[in-house]
């Protein structure tokens, strides 16, 4: 059972990673960096390889047929459904990190979306002023001061580092309020739903992928960027604002 955990709840995380950070390269001081510390890059390389042969035979094609029957609207219902039901992981995560104010706009957000908006369907709350975060047990351990340590690419779930790694361990137990591990057919249903729903909003950045020389490289600097935009609470003063804007513009699709 522990083996079917592992395999299905955060690939999902792998597309949303890559649709938050994959533009932040094209941005003014995006360049790669060269002296990033990657100790696992052959294995790392092979998993990459791994995982973009699964998008490429069957995330992406079912996401091109899911954005080709939905519409926009119902597509944007699915994605605030999700997220919403990532509300009481990020309101955890915010007081083990001593963020009263930001739990609070946790709490706030999921009641009032759980109720006027429908079951997450509708996300009314930032309409009304309290805007969406998102925080992880990774985020959590940061703020504590344990070390990122190596990068590292995880089979199915996607760009990590060692610290990201074991804060991804209490999430293979309870990931939401409708979380059933044990159910095996729904575990795979929910996941294929969220992570065809995140690839579909990822598909205008293919053409950014393909430019890229090293699209390894390209993958490993942008999610290790976005990490430390997220451990920052989205603080990221060398940024012009124009890259920020359009950076934004992503957060809330």
């Amino acid at each position: 059972m522990m083996t079917e955990r592992l395999k299905f709840p955060k690939l999902a995380g792998f597309f949303k990673v890559s649709l938050l950070t994959l533009v932040m390269l094209s941005a003014p001081g995006g360049a790669v960096a060269e002296t990033t510390a990657d100790p696992f890059q052959p294995f790392n390389r092979a998993m990459f390889t791994f995982n973009d042969a699964v998008d490429r035979v069957l995330i992406r094609p079912l996401a091109v047929g899911y954005r080709a029957v939905l519409p926009q609207q119902i597509r944007n219902g699915v994605n605030n459904f999700f997220n919403n039901l990532r509300a009481p992981t990020t309101l955890l995560n915010d007081i083990l990190q001593g963020k009263p104010q930001r739990a609070q706009e946790t709490v706030n957000r999921f009641l009032v979306n759980s109720t006027i908006g429908i079951l997450g369907f509708v996300d009314i709350a930032t309409r009304l002023g309290f805007p969406e975060h998102q925080e992880d047990y990774g985020q959590t351990l940061a703020v504590w001061g344990v070390p990122a340590g190596p990068y590292i690419v995880l089979p199915l779930l996607g760009p990590s580092t060692v610290r990201d790694a074991v804060g991804k361990v209490p999430e293979f137990y309870i990931a939401d309020p409708l979380w059933e591990p044990d159910d095996t057919a729904v575990t795979i249903a929910r996941f294929g739903v969220r992570a065809i729903d995140i690839r579909s909003r990822l598909l205008d950045l293919d053409r950014i992928i393909q430019m890229q020389v090293d699209p390894y490289l390209f993958f490993r600097e942008t999610y290790l960027q976005n990490r430390r935009r997220a451990i920052m609470d989205g603080v990221q003063p060398d940024r012009a604002p124009a890259s920020e804007d359009f950076e934004q513009k992503l957060l809330e699709e």
